[in-house]
């Protein structure tokens, strides 16, 4: 089975977090803190990339 980097319908705000935490198998909680903390201490460089992968990753069709 191909896995593939997609927005997740498990979604807060554009379904990143959950398209990442689907993908490397993780639980979506556990991705959301990750991605809380690497955008507070690295100066918001994680907003930076949310908004990129929120543009770049194509959602999930898959039903």
């Amino acid at each position: 089975m191909n896995k593939s980097l997609t927005k997740s319908s498990n979604k807060v705000i554009a379904g990143v977090c959950g398209g990442l935490a689907e993908y490397f198998g993780m639980d979506y909680t556990v991705t959301r803190l990750i991605y809380a903390l690497l955008t507070i201490f690295t100066a918001f460089a994680g907003g930076i990339i949310y908004i990129i992968l929120w543009i770049i990753m194509p959602e999930n069709y898959r039903k």
